[in-house]
Formats: C-alpha cells, structure tokens, sequence
C-alpha cells in the first residue's frame, strides 16, 4: 500500500491580498509549495457561503461559493475593477486575522461593481454555468436577494408569500429583486471558474484537494428554504428537534447546533436523490471528500427545539448502509473520508468498516486522562491502513498549544508512548508528528499550524464559542524553502512522499 501525507490548511487561512485567503496567485503558489514538501493532499475547510459566526459549517447553502473567496487580482487584471478601487477598501491592518464585517461591508461593493461592468449575460461560459447547475443555483441566488432585501432575516420570519414559496410570491420577488439576483448569480459564476482552475492546477501538479462537508445544513439556508420536505420540520416548517451532540467529559451540558435533521423516511422514499446529487456535485470540486460528524448516519442526537441545552436530547436510527448502497449504486465508489469521532459505539464502527470508507484518527485523544475508554484507538500503533490520521483538526488545539494546556498525567504518557524524556516542551511537536507520520495510516494530514508550531493563538475552532474562530491566516514569510525541505524530509523519513 502507498502511503501519503497532506496539510490542512483552509482557503481563508491564505496570505492573500485584501483581508483574506482566496483563489489567489498565493494559492497557486501554495500548491508549488506543497509540491516542494513531497505532499500528495491539501485538506481544506467547506467551501460553502459563511452566516452568523462565519462558521463554514453553517453555511447559507450546500452548493453555493463563498464569494470572500473571489480573487479581486483576477478581476483587476480582467478589467473588472481597478486597483485604485480594492485598495480603497479597509479591509483591516491585522494580516494574521480575518476581519469577517469588514469582508462583509467592502468586498461586495466592489464585487458589484465588477459584475455591472462584466456583459456576463451575454457570456456562453456563464450560460453553460446556469444550465449545469440548474438544480439548485436559481433557488440560492433568489434566497439571498430576498435575505438581503428583508435585512438578514431568517426565512422562517418572511412574509407568507414568499416563505411558502406560492407561485405568486415566487414571481413578485423574482421581478422585485431581478438585479440583486442577478448579482448573486454573477458571484457563484465567478467563485466556481476561479475554484475550478485552481483545482485543475493543483491536480496538474499531482495535488489532490480533500473538500470537506458538513453532514448537516443550516436552518437558515437555500436549502432549507427550498426544499422543507427534506428536514424535520412542522407545517409552520419551525424544527421538531435540533441536532447536537450529548453531554460528556468535556462538555456537561453537550453541544447545541441547531440544524434541522433530515426526515430519513423521506428521503429512502426518493431513493435518496438529494444526498446522491450532493455527494455527486462534491466530487466534481475535490477528489476526495470528507464528511463530518459520520455518527450521524447510524444513530443522530435529537434534541427538542426549544431546549437550551443538549441534555434532553436522545439518539434515533440513521440510514445506515442503505444510504451508501443506494450511492454506490448511481455514482460508483469514491473516496470518503468518515469522520468517525466523539462518542463511538460498535455499530458506529461496523457501518465505517461496511462502507469501506476511511476512518479518522486524531493524535491528541490518544493521551486524554478524561477519557482512557476509548483513548488506546488513537494511540498510533493501533491504527489499521484504512484511515486517515491526524494530530489534530479545526476544532482542536494546535500541538503546542495542546501540550501547554494537557495535565501532567497526559504529558508523561506521551512522553512514555514516545520513549522521549529530553526534547524540549516547545519542540514536542517534531516527535508527535513524526509518530503518525510512521504509522500504518493510509494517509497522514497535519494541520500548518502544527508543521509552523504555533500555539493555540493560531487554533481555528473552538467549539461552542463563537466571535474569534475562523480568523487566523498564515505569515506569508512561514511558508518558506526552508520549512518545505524539512517537511519533505519527515515525508521521505516515513516514506509517504508524492
């Protein structure tokens, strides 16, 4: 078996030019980068229009682009925008942070005014983007115009018309809000030719991309809007219950999402059409794809709406291996990525051994004193080929960071697991690396963070918080020679070099 080796690094994370990593000249040079490290994967975070605390697993829509991630150089050098105009806007001094409002009140006005100037209309590429993506771009782009119109609001609280989506108050808002659409329109057009070249670079230079996907979706999306059927949801389509996750030793009260479940009786009904064109549409953006929350699919956390906290919740049946039959079936097998982590049971385990997908393994859980029940599956020697292994993910601490705030006990016992008693405690990084990088995982993919050792500073998630995540981006002048070559070294070390 080949082994290979990644890096997580998300697209906002980017050193790009106004405010925040995009489809840049700095990504293509990420990936000339990554080549230089003997890497095979860049990992990055879901790719999907950002809502109330910029997470991009609440995204506004399962198939729309975020337009933050339009590179305003590539609209400069089409004659779009001038330079003048971008560097105009304040898009913050902080280069190491993201500042989410200022995106929000300076990118689209710019983005306006290119798509003013643009004749995309009269654009055959735009045309056959309309037509490809028929399904689902129409309702999105109508959904944020009439968003935008009513201020933000949430489509539970529009006007009947257009909430319950009647034919008349379909065609008032269409013609209302025809140039805002139409503004919509020409971004997802935008965001998905940049995206695709990008791709289509990266691939050329043997680099895959893992996307990511949240297993659910915001109440306050597209989606939702769109196609209430597909979600647990009452005649006045408010949720009958929310997803989240159980209290356990590290959260008391567990976690509360708030997204709608799936109505899985319906969706068996339909032979699962919507999950078969989302999965469908995934892989034609990345190469392999990651899905979040996996548990999901063989038992969900139900919590009543209304509840304050997840404590009340219960589990309830999934969909289990009929689901990944049926889309096997009409798309063939492709590369999953389960995220199979938190509270595990043996059936959890038996639908990721069944689907044949990837397990996932994350370092840090391995030497958590909390948890010593299921800790000895994360400790590396126990990983089997068919998994991916991380030392941590977005919504983990950075290594350092980690072993700044992990007690002695864990401290100690992975010192003993890695019969290493001298390296320096700002250093531990290295050892903690190169110990998955030599285990029998399929693949290895380690956060650039943990490759830079930063501490949590740099952490990207801290779950259930919300108001500093999603920030940080990368120091342009980290992503050097220098540490390339000692990347490729550890890579070759363990041999899973592209």
């Amino acid at each position: 078996m080949d082994k290979t080796a990644g890096i997580l690094f998300a697209i906002s994370s980017l050193p790009s030019k106004y405010g925040i990593g995009c489809f840049s000249k700095e990504a293509y040079k990420f990936v000339d980068w990554l080549v230089e490290a003997g890497q095979t994967f860049w990992q990055i975070l879901p790719l999907g229009p950002t809502g109330y605390g910029d997470s991009p697993y609440q995204s506004f829509s399962t198939f729309a682009g975020n337009p933050y991630f339009i590179d305003l150089e590539t609209l400069i050098s089409e004659g779009l925008l001038t330079r003048e105009e971008c560097d105009s806007v304040d898009f913050g001094t902080d280069e190491q942070s993201v500042d989410y409002e200022k995106q929000y009140n300076g990118r689209y006005v710019l983005l306006r005014k290119a798509c003013e100037r643009s004749g995309h209309k009269n654009s055959t590429e735009y045309k056959a983007f309309l037509d490809k993506n028929e399904a689902w771009v129409y309702d999105y782009c109508l959904y944020m115009a009439v968003k935008n119109h009513f201020g933000g609001m949430n489509w539970t609280e529009w006007p009947e018309a257009i909430h319950s989506r009647t034919e008349e108050g379909l065609r008032e808002y269409k013609e209302k809000l025809a140039d805002e659409i139409d503004f919509q329109l020409f971004m997802q057009f935008q965001f998905f030719n940049q995206w695709y070249k990008l791709r289509a670079y990266a691939n050329k230079k043997g680099i895959k991309i893992i996307g990511d996907i949240p297993i659910y979706v915001s109440l306050d999306s597209a989606d939702a809007w769109s196609h209430p059927e597909l979600f647990q949801l009452d005649e006045q389509c408010t949720p009958k219950a929310v997803a989240g996750c159980p209290p356990d030793g590290f959260s008391a009260d567990g976690q509360m999402w708030g997204n709608p479940l799936y109505d899985w009786d319906y969706h068996k009904k339909t032979a699962y059409a919507w999950w078969i064109e989302r999965l469908s549409f995934c892989f034609e953006l990345y190469d392999a794809v990651r899905i979040d929350h996996f548990r999901g699919f063989d038992e969900y956390y139900s919590i009543p709406y209304g509840d304050k906290t997840a404590v009340n919740g219960s589990w309830k049946k999934g969909p289990g291996m009929d689901l990944f039959h049926t889309i096997e079936k009409k798309i063939g097998r492709k590369s999953v990525i389960a995220e199979d982590l938190g509270y595990i049971t043996d059936t959890v385990r038996k639908l990721v051994a069944d689907s044949g997908f990837m397990g996932t393994k994350v370092l840090e859980f391995a030497f958590d004193t909390r948890d010593t029940g299921s800790a000895r599956e994360y400790l590396p020697h126990n990983y089997i080929e068919n998994c991916v292994a991380y030392t941590g993910t977005h919504d983990n601490e950075t290594l350092v960071g980690w072993w700044q705030e992990v007690d002695d006990e864990g401290r100690k016992k992975a010192r003993d697991y890695l019969c290493d008693y001298y390296t320096p405690a700002d250093k531990m990084y290295i050892p903690l690396i190169g110990v998955i990088m030599r285990s029998n995982a399929k693949i290895c993919i380690v956060p650039i963070q943990d490759y830079l050792g930063l501490d949590n500073k740099s952490r990207m998630n801290t779950p259930s918080s919300v108001g500093s995540n999603w920030r940080w981006r990368v120091d342009s002048k980290e992503l050097n020679k220098t540490l390339a070559k000692e990347i490729k070294a550890i890579t070759v070390r363990y041999e899973r070099c592209n």
